[in-house]
């Protein structure tokens, strides 16, 4: 059965642009997926927070943001509160910052003082757990808070460092040569979903 029109391979792709090294595999969330994982993970946040007044969601660049902007809204919707939501570039801690060029991402930007606070730390796929670590770095410059969690779409495998998330969307066991995409409507300009890609041969696929 063909993939659904949204999950094509677009045209304005890198893997696309790169001669179709890689391949549309498998769409793993409908846009009514994700709006389900968005509103679980938010009440599950309220849930293990008790309530939702010291809270502050920081996005990671890029879609991070989105999300947890997102998540802001969906916890207004349930709290009748409004929740601070920032944004965390982390382009100059990461530790690979020797060996590839620098680019900032976006603005860091956090409305209110974290220290005291829990914050929630928001991306959209769990990798190695390198941004994450870097992540935490640039936290420290910004205060210090009462506690920090992690709360991502998708959880992929393949850690290299101790980090694991506290709020997942959807435990998605991958090959490492595989890629995780997810598609926000207000970054992407698409419909909204996410979606496995692979290497057009299969021969250059890892074992996870």
């Amino acid at each position: 059965m063909s993939a659904p029109d949204a999950a094509q391979p677009n045209p304005q792709d890198p893997a696309t642009r790169e001669g179709g090294r890689f391949v549309f595999r498998a769409r793993v969330f409908s846009p009514e997926d994700l709006r389900r994982a968005h509103t679980r993970i938010a009440h599950e946040i309220v849930e293990r927070n008790h309530g939702a007044e010291q809270l502050v969601l920081v996005g990671l660049y890029t879609r991070g943001v989105a999300i947890a902007r997102r998540l802001g809204e969906v916890i207004a919707g349930f709290e009748g509160l409004e929740v601070a939501v920032g944004s965390l570039d982390v382009a100059f801690y990461r530790d690979d910052i020797g060996l590839r060029p620098v680019q900032p991402l976006g603005t860091t930007e956090v409305p209110v003082d974290v220290g005291g606070r829990t914050v929630v730390l928001v991306d959209d796929v769990l990798f190695t757990g390198r941004t994450v670590r870097a992540a935490l770095d640039a936290l420290t410059e910004l205060g210090r808070p009462r506690a920090v969690q992690l709360a991502v779409l998708v959880d992929r495998g393949h850690r290299e460092l101790p980090i694991r998330a506290d709020f997942v969307g959807k435990n998605l066991p991958t090959k490492r040569a595989e890629d995780v995409r997810v598609r926000l409507a207000e970054v992407d300009g698409t419909e909204d979903g996410i979606e496995l890609w692979g290497p057009a041969d299969p021969a250059g696929e890892e074992e996870a």
